[in-house]
């Protein structure tokens, strides 16, 4: 069958399904509850999560996460756990979904030249859920199941060539249509985006610095901005009522936990950049910095990152030490640095960069997970399972930790709790003939081990329920 042809029966095929969809419709209205939208979320979530690459950064999803949960705090009401997550993708977007999943692009992250313009940005998005503009918008359109309106909304915010597998055929399209954000959404969305960074000691100003950018990226590229924000109230408007509210405020005194955020950003951008798809940029934004300024601790942190991506490993350590002289306590700095003396085989000295790391923050994933790395490799099994069972008390919690756990107990001689933990791996990854026949050999080796006995059961009752 000609390509041509199979694209217009997939289009013709899934008009069909949409129709059949608003033979459903009850013409009477009803409000979207809380759990309604919770549920549409978890759909919105993983819709998004498979047509996108994720940023699989601990350091950054970290703090994106502190920094949104910050701005939360100021909600008079919280209507859902709110989750924020970063995606490879050069436009410059952001936005939030239903249940408060709030995405932000890389593109939009490497434009942003303050912590202030990116809490604006986030505090816009925070406010839409928090209205429930975007339970408004879904509730007008029950006609059709909460999961297909969320796959819709998933697909017009995203843009681009992804969301052609999302949203087709003309009903589609009218619904896409009125989910977008009404002008009175977005001026409502300023006013509170603009009330939660004056209480969390950001500049509300920033939004305005963030809407002529985005105005000149639209000017320079109309593809630069995704089409939802064109329906938007225009820059130069938002902007002029920005200035009128700026008037009369008057900004309060910095505060601890702003003052990490900014401290911390340009760690997090040079992060952002130096695992961008373009190595190139990378090169020439780092190099400028340190061409200006030769003691730029998030240049030379950056240029260590960029040098790992390209395997260039002395080099890499060479700018990282180099970043650590000039910022000593800079956590990020000290797990990249760490991890440079792992590639080298210097464990010994990694452990002791790692210790005066969690001497900072003694729940730093990155810093426990190489902690426990660096243990196994010099054969201290038993200080291994320490760091890698603290970092699974720590939630939300990678599969990957009950791996390389699995491992340490291997290596250690205590089988059944290796096999436990390889079981909980392959349960977590789906594997489930797997997941099954770890359980087993770890009953078996249990012995008169009761907590393990019931930690196992448990874990075959999940199981159960997921076959």
């Amino acid at each position: 069958m000609p390509r041509s042809l199979k694209k217009a029966k997939r289009i013709f095929l899934a008009f069909l399904v949409c129709f059949a969809l608003t033979l459903q419709l009850h013409v009477e209205g009803y409000a979207l509850s809380i759990e309604e939208e919770r549920i549409a979320g978890e759909t919105f979530r993983e819709t998004v999560r498979k047509q996108l690459d994720m940023f699989d950064d601990d350091f950054c999803v970290a703090y994106i996460n502190d920094l949104g949960q910050y701005l939360t705090t100021f909600l008079e009401t919280k209507p859902f756990p709110f989750q924020f997550y970063i995606a490879h993708k050069n436009d410059l977007n952001a936005f939030a979904g239903p249940g408060g999943h709030v995405f932000f692009f890389t593109g939009l992250i490497c434009a942003m030249d303050s912590v202030d313009e990116m809490a604006a940005v986030m505090a816009h998005e925070i406010a839409h859920v928090s209205a429930r503009h975007i339970s408004e918008r879904i509730e007008q359109n029950k006609i059709v199941t909460l999961a297909t309106i969320a796959g819709l909304l998933a697909g017009m915010l995203i843009g681009g060539k992804a969301a052609g597998a999302l949203v087709t055929g003309s009903v589609a399209a009218g619904i896409q249509q009125q989910l977008s954000y009404s002008r009175d959404d977005e001026r409502q969305a300023d006013q509170l985006g603009f009330k939660y960074m004056d209480k969390a000691g950001f500049d509300p100003g920033a939004m305005a610095v963030v809407l002529k950018k985005l105005e000149q990226a639209m000017w320079i590229d109309a593809n630069a901005v995704p089409p939802y924000l064109l329906t938007h109230p225009s820059g130069p408007e938002r902007v002029s009522a920005m200035e009128i509210r700026l008037k009369d405020y008057t900004a309060g005194p910095e505060n601890e936990e702003n003052a990490r955020f900014r401290r911390l950003f340009p760690y997090m951008k040079a992060a952002v950049i130096a695992k961008s798809d373009d190595a190139g940029y990378g090169e020439r934004v780092f190099q400028r910095e340190l061409e200006k300024n030769p003691l730029s601790a998030p240049a030379h942190f950056g240029m260590g990152l960029l040098r790992k991506e390209q395997l260039r490993y002395g080099d890499m350590k060479e700018h990282l030490e180099k970043a650590l002289l000039l910022e000593p306590r800079m956590l990020p700095v000290l797990t990249a640095l760490a991890e440079a003396y792992q590639i080298e085989g210097r464990n010994e000295r990694a452990v002791e960069v790692l210790e005066k790391a969690l001497g900072i923050d003694d729940k730093d994933r990155t810093a426990l997970f190489l902690l426990a790395l660096s243990y196994r490799s010099l054969e201290d099994y038993r200080k291994s399972i320490v760091f890698f069972e603290r970092l699974a008390s720590l939630t939300p919690v990678k599969d990957e930790v009950y791996y390389h756990l699995g491992m340490s107990y291997g290596r250690d001689g205590k089988l059944a709790q290796a096999h436990y933990n390889f079981g909980v791996y392959y349960m977590k990854s789906g594997v489930v003939d797997k997941a099954r026949f770890h359980f087993q050999k770890a009953e078996e080796l249990a012995g008169s081990d009761r907590l393990l006995k019931n930690k196992i059961q448990s874990a075959r009752e999940g199981l159960r329920s997921k076959s």
